[in-house]
């Protein structure tokens, strides 16, 4: 079928539009690796754009080499693989039941989670209450407050009401019992928002800052990002590596580009391999009765 006039000015427009969007997103990623590569009179001069000028790895040597980094990063990974299969296991197993129309009080529930999206808990009763359960200085208190992101498990519920219930009374028939129906019928059927919601739960879990820095005393237990803050907000410290090692191919300018690269580049390297669900699972988040 042949492209109106009109069809091809709005194709044009609207990928010019997404050409620059992306842009807006890649080109300070990439002045920060052109940067973390270059020397640091380049760096200092701001002679960087989007190429290294006077090209060296030492930044990179230096960060790959620092164990409280790498300890920190660990400590990341850790948090973000259990709380994102922890909060997968409670959103699903919430959401389950609130897709049925003959859980009678799902209605009641469901207001209630509602109204949790609209009014937050306090920042004080909330640290007094991780207190009083006797989770500060631990790990878990970057995971169980927030297990369950209300709006990933609307998501997961909607999906869920969208499924046949012709699917459930089959199941029922040939022997299932609630748990079979849902781990058989339902996640098998739910790959596009099971990888959407993870995701979200995924990233949210890498960015951890806020709740470390209230939560979390021992610099040894400090997950990536904030280990990434204690070096942007001490520039001092980055200083005196120089003076430590005598190597003076790195500064502190050079040294903040290539941490910060260190923190992003791994989670950004997930999305590829969900791109394929992320489109279609994104989709399903509006709510329905």
């Amino acid at each position: 079928m042949r492209k109106t006039t009109g069809d091809q000015l709005f194709q044009f427009f609207n990928y010019a539009f997404l050409i620059a969007a992306a842009a807006t997103m890649l080109l300070p990623l990439l002045q920060l690796l052109a940067v973390s590569f270059s020397s640091p009179v380049a760096a200092d001069s701001k002679m960087v754009f989007l190429f290294p000028v006077e090209f060296t790895t030492a930044s990179w040597s230096h960060i790959l080499q620092n164990t409280g980094l790498w300890k920190s990063f660990g400590i990341t990974v850790y948090i973000t693989v259990a709380g994102t299969f922890l909060s997968m296991l409670f959103s699903v197993l919430t959401a389950y039941p609130l897709s049925h129309q003959q859980f009678l009080i799902r209605k009641p529930i469901m207001l209630g989670i509602i109204i949790t999206m609209i009014f937050n808990a306090p920042m004080i009763p909330f640290f007094l209450t991780v207190r009083e359960l006797g989770m500060m200085n631990s790990l878990w208190s970057l995971i169980l407050p927030g297990a369950i992101g209300t709006f990933n498990m609307i998501i997961i519920r909607t999906f869920f009401s969208g499924i046949p219930k012709e699917l459930d009374d089959s199941a029922r028939i040939d022997g299932c019992n609630e748990a079979g129906i849902l781990f058989r019928i339902y996640l098998p059927l739910s790959k596009p928002v099971m990888a959407t919601v993870s995701l979200f739960y995924a990233v949210g879990y890498w960015n951890t800052f806020q709740r470390a820095v209230l939560f979390i005393r021992d610099p040894e237990k400090w997950p990536l990002q904030t280990k990434l803050r204690a070096y942007l907000t001490s520039p001092e410290e980055l200083a005196a590596v120089n003076l430590v090692l005598g190597d003076y191919d790195f500064n502190t300018t050079t040294l903040k580009a290539a941490t910060i690269l260190f923190a992003t580049i791994p989670i950004v390297l997930v999305y590829p391999y969900l791109q394929k669900y992320f489109v279609k699972g994104s989709m399903l988040g509006s709510l329905k009765e």
